[in-house]
């Protein structure tokens, strides 16, 4: 949602949160879609509930040249390291084992309108 109070994606209220970008590769083993989708509606059902709590500000499948699901992005908000790092570890493609390269990044929103 836009924030009216700072210009960006967000919630004005959770200003000194942190925000972090996830890129994550699926296995490329023979069963690597298979786990992905073994436990998608899992995965979804925690995404849909970090959206509503106010941590999930977008994400989505990367995909390769032929529209398979590869991997995935998401650019997260949390009070902190240590809350990001516990929902990370708990996340049904992690436990899962679907996603094997992960990298985390700091990040921040830039401005949506000019103060």
């Amino acid at each position: 949602m836009e924030s009216p109070a700072n210009g960006y994606i967000g919630d004005a209220t959770r200003e000194a949160e942190m925000q972090f970008l996830v890129i994550a590769y699926d296995g490329t083993d023979d069963l690597a879609l298979a786990r992905r989708l073994a436990v998608r509606e899992k995965h979804l059902e925690g995404w849909y509930k970090l959206v509503a709590d106010g941590h999930g500000i977008t994400g989505g499948a990367i995909l390769d040249e032929e529209g398979k699901m590869i991997g995935s992005s998401a650019l997260l908000e949390f009070p902190d390291r240590a809350a990001f790092d516990n929902w990370l570890k708990n996340d049904p493609y992690v436990t899962g084992d679907v996603w094997r390269d992960i990298t985390v990044h700091p990040f921040r929103v830039a401005p949506t309108t000019k103060s």
